[in-house]
């Protein structure tokens, strides 16, 4: 396992701890979660805004039904 250092002032340290314990969880699962969770957002929001350009590129529709038959097949 690795260890990454970080440097926070004593007022953000006390916070985080704070937060942590009201989680009930460990500063070092509360960063790692916490980090994690920011690089999965972005990943999805690049996604989306991808999608939303070829769709305004090459604009599609299809109907609910047709949706849920493309789905159960």
């Amino acid at each position: 396992m690795t260890v990454i250092s970080l440097r926070i002032d004593s007022q953000e340290d006390k916070l985080i701890k704070e937060y942590a314990k009201a989680k009930n969880v460990s500063v070092s699962a509360l960063i790692r979660s916490s980090v994690l969770e920011k690089i999965e957002d972005e990943i999805d929001l690049d996604l989306y805004n991808q999608a939303m350009k070829e769709h305004k590129e090459n604009p599609q529709s299809i109907s609910f039904e047709d949706m849920l038959k493309e789905l159960s097949d």
